[in-house]
């Protein structure tokens, strides 16, 4: 038998027993559907918006920004997971990508509700209604996205009764994502006019919603990077009940004094002063931090609550049981 020959049966045998180049599953499963209707949805958002939809301004900026950000980064998932190369990349891919859907879920919900409330009209002032027809289509697109997006969220989830392999697929992983754009939306408040630094007691407060955030994504990025052994001496799901412990207190105390410090009458005003001007009313951003610090303190009590229940198996199993032909 030739050299040709043999090199040529090997190759055979090769292609054979290795499986095909791209991941099927990536393609022809739920989760690859979910994906391909998040491309589709961005696309369509993105192409009517340009061609006649328009958007215009602070808000319409922002609703531009998020459809082709997350479509750029579902391009990009369902490129690296089709064709297995996500496996070159230092990073645990399971945790990064569920951390992805969350995040565009949260800003497609954000987009959904900001474009038709500043750019929909009842009433038909263009000529056609082509317009606020291709607005009204902008919007049920961005709904579609938003509900894509929470598909793969709800597929990735972890299952109670499972092994924990990645913890950003569990309530307490998704809820650090939550926690971190609820803060973005504390921080877009302070910086509208808020007036936080008129008393120590308010910025302590905004002491302690950086720190709270900064710990989050540090969990966060720690877990995406696959750094989830040991953290010095604390096993890492330890190490994230304590910091989610010293979360929930510090939300606890910045709940109870800001409003304290911004609505008492003797630091400000209970009622919204009527020479306020909307939009930049610096009372109506205290309300805002206000409700929100609730809302962040009612979610990391509740991740607390999850927390105690999370038990990790180690990576090196999940990469076995996601071989082909496991």
């Amino acid at each position: 038998m030739t050299t040709m020959t043999i090199g040529r049966l090997t190759f055979i045998k090769t292609a054979r027993t290795g499986g095909p180049y791209l991941n099927m599953r990536a393609l022809l499963s739920p989760l690859g559907a979910a994906r391909l209707c998040q491309l589709a949805m961005g696309c369509a958002v993105i192409a009517m918006v340009i061609h006649s939809a328009g958007y215009s301004g602070s808000h319409g900026v922002f609703c531009m920004v998020v459809w082709c950000f997350c479509f750029a980064m579902s391009v990009v998932v369902f490129f690296l997971d089709a064709t297995r190369l996500h496996s070159c990349l230092p990073v645990s891919w399971d945790n990064l990508t569920v951390t992805c859907a969350a995040i565009a879920t949260l800003v497609y919900v954000t987009a959904s509700v900001v474009y038709p409330l500043f750019f929909v009209r009842s009433e038909c002032p263009y000529a056609g209604c082509n317009v606020r027809n291709f607005r009204i289509a902008v919007t049920v697109c961005s709904i579609l996205g938003t509900l894509a997006y929470g598909a793969e969220v709800a597929l990735c989830r972890a299952r109670p009764g499972q092994a924990v392999v990645g913890y950003m697929a569990t309530v307490s992983g998704l809820l650090k994502v939550v926690q971190g754009f609820v803060s973005c939306i504390i921080f877009g408040a302070l910086a509208n006019g808020s007036q936080y630094y008129l008393y120590a007691a308010t910025i302590y407060c905004v002491v302690v919603y950086a720190f709270c955030f900064t710990l989050t994504a540090l969990v966060v990025i720690m877990t995406v990077c696959g750094r989830t052994k040991t953290v010095r001496c604390l096993p890492f799901e330890r190490f994230v009940v304590v910091c989610t412990l010293l979360e929930v207190l510090l939300y606890l105390s910045a709940s109870v004094v800001w409003p304290v410090f911004c609505f008492d009458t003797k630091y400000g005003t209970p009622w919204r002063p009527s020479s306020c001007p909307q939009g930049k009313c610096p009372w109506d951003s205290k309300v805002v931090v206000a409700v929100f610090s609730f809302v962040n303190f009612i979610l990391y009590v509740a991740d607390l609550v999850y927390s105690q229940r999370i038990r990790f198996v180690s990576s090196h199993l999940s990469n076995t049981s996601r071989r082909p032909g496991h």
